[in-house]
């Protein structure tokens, strides 16, 4: 049990947990509890207004992707796996707003609004959509690599539907780890949430993850070697930055999280949840940066954007080398191009 004046953590408070004498400290600020009855830090609101700013652009780029290709864009497998994708980020994003929002009002006014279950739910959910992103993106390097490997299979003897099937069963496989991680991390003891969280990293970081770098390092050489020549090289391109995207700015969330059962550095967290939020905004822009490649400015629309990174057409002779092509973004800064 906590002590007056010390503002322990208990393990199965994986998110945090504070003392009801004191101010509730925002999972994105620092560790550091409020000496008296000062106001809050400026370097916590701070990080809180920056991390609701990237999560508020982010909701308007995933909305409009959601618009898109929900209505206004042919459909093909990879748009299936795109538009779940964007429904993950847009999903991760929302919850990271509301977390945001509350706990920005409770470091002003040192007063909460809601209850702490209510704040640790908003921020499994954010989780939640946090694995689903890592599972699609998977399947989505999955996909494009047996187009490659399997080229007869995938254009004969595919399902149609597969896609669809697939996306509804990793949906489903995340609501089961949300429903596992939730009811023993708030109903049962500490070593019961500790197996629940060990077993969902397993799941992601020895399966799903090696999966998706192995599928997009294969899908790689295949399309740099001369004899596939004829492929979406716009699309792979995509494909290979949302990928590296998530393993830099992602996977370090997850990783915390584990991590806060052994040791809780404030810093940290906040820093891994801004980035967070930063993954999931980012891809709307990598879209459009990606379908305006080879023009010094993009003076189209969204919409042409995402059609001519989507559509299921060769286009290598228009953009060059793959591996010339993921460079240039990564080599002349990506975000330097201008795209409205």
């Amino acid at each position: 049990m906590e002590e007056e004046g010390d503002h322990s953590y208990q393990h199965n408070d994986w998110f945090f947990s504070c003392s009801p004498t004191a101010c509730p400290p925002s999972p994105l600020v620092s560790a550091k509890r409020y000496p008296g009855p000062g106001g809050p830090y400026i370097t916590d609101v701070a990080m809180d207004t920056v991390t609701l700013l990237v999560c508020l652009s982010g909701l308007m780029g995933n909305g409009a992707v959601l618009w898109l290709l929900g209505f206004c864009i042919s459909k093909n497998p990879v748009t299936t796996y795109i538009l779940n994708l964007a429904v993950a980020d847009f999903t991760f994003l929302l919850f990271m707003v509301t977390s945001v929002l509350l706990y920005m009002i409770e470091n002003i006014f040192c007063f909460s609004f809601v209850s702490l279950i209510y704040q640790r739910l908003l921020l499994l959910l954010s989780l939640f959509s946090y694995n689903t992103s890592l599972y699609l993106l998977t399947a989505i390097s999955i996909e494009r690599c047996t187009s490659i490997l399997c080229p007869l299979w995938y254009r004969c003897r595919r399902p149609q539907r597969l896609s669809v099937l697939v996306c509804v069963l990793l949906w489903a496989l995340s609501i089961a780890v949300l429903a596992a991680v939730t009811s023993l991390c708030f109903f049962h003891e500490d070593h019961h949430c500790r197996v629940a969280l060990i077993s969902m990293y397993v799941l992601n970081f020895l399966i799903f993850a090696p999966l998706m770098v192995v599928s997009n390092v294969i899908l790689f050489i295949k399309v740099q070697c001369g004899s596939l020549q004829r492929q979406p090289k716009r699309l792979y391109a995509v494909i290979f930055l949302t990928v590296l995207f998530f393993l830099l700015f992602g996977i370090p969330l997850s990783v915390q999280i584990f991590l806060n059962f052994f040791v809780y550095i404030s810093f940290v967290f906040e820093v891994c949840l801004l980035l967070a939020s930063f993954n999931s905004g980012i891809n709307p822009v990598i879209y459009v940066l990606v379908g305006s490649y080879g023009k010094f400015t993009f003076r189209g629309s969204f919409k042409v954007a995402l059609q001519r990174v989507f559509e299921d057409r060769a286009d290598s002779q228009e953009v060059g080398p793959l591996s010339s092509l993921v460079l240039s973004y990564l080599n002349k800064g990506v975000f330097q191009v201008t795209y409205w």
